[in-house]
C-alpha cells in the first residue's frame, strides 16, 4: 500500500467527496485507511456509573481505492512514483516530481 501515517489525501468518491484530510492509521490487511475528521458516523455510547450514555461521532475507515494522494505544490490529486537519492528509494509525486 503506497499511502502511509501522516500523508495528506483527498476523497475521491462518497459522501465526503472532495474533502481533505490527514490519514490517521492504515489498515493494508483490510486495504483502507482513516482520515482525520472524515467518514463520520454516530455511535451510541453506553452509561456507565460515572458518566451518562450518549451518541458519539467516530471517524471510519474509507477503501484505499476512494483516496488519492495529494500533491505537495499545487494540492491536487496525484499518482506516487520513487527516486532513488543517494542510494536511498523515496517517495515523490508523479504531478510535481517534489518529495512527499
Amino acid at each position: 500500500m503506497n499511502i502511509k501515517k501522516g500523508d495528506n489525501v483527498i476523497v475521491m468518491k462518497g459522501k465526503d467527496a472532495g474533502k481533505k484530510g490527514k490519514v490517521l492509521k492504515v489498515f493494508p490487511k483490510e486495504n483502507s485507511v482513516l482520515v482525520e475528521g472524515l467518514n463520520m458516523k454516530k455511535r451510541h455510547k453506553k452509561p456507565t456509573r460515572t458518566e451518562k450514555g450518549s451518541t458519539i461521532d467516530m471517524a471510519h475507515p474509507i477503501r484505499r481505492s476512494n483516496v488519492a494522494l495529494l500533491d505537495p505544490k499545487s494540492g491536487k490529486p496525484t499518482r506516487l512514483g520513487s527516486k532513488e537519492v543517494n542510494g536511498k528509494k523515496i517517495r515523490v509525486a508523479k504531478k510535481s516530481g517534489q518529495e512527499i
